[in-house]
């Protein structure tokens, strides 16, 4: 009984180990170093935008307060996803 046991154990680690070499080398080579920069470079994007986004709310806010403008535009109060269907 207790062979059968270290036998599961051991081909249980066996499986494992091969999957995270499998992924480890895919990870290294060219496609998985585009991959990665890619996703940097979304991140990198989006962070742009949303910051854009609340960077143009915020003026709008303290314009209002400060009597500069007196009406909010419309489009600069339409939520994202409405901006881009545009």
């Amino acid at each position: 009984m207790k062979k059968i046991f270290w036998l599961g154990v051991g081909i249980t680690l066996g499986v494992i180990a091969a999957r995270k070499i499998a992924a480890a080398q895919g990870a290294i080579g060219p496609d998985g170093l585009n991959r990665a920069v890619g996703r940097v470079s979304d991140a990198v994007h989006d962070f742009a935008d949303a910051l854009r986004e609340n960077m143009d709310e915020r003026e709008t806010d303290l314009r209002l307060a400060l009597g500069i403008d007196q009406t909010p535009p419309a489009a600069s109060r339409a939520p994202r996803h409405e901006k881009l269907t545009q």
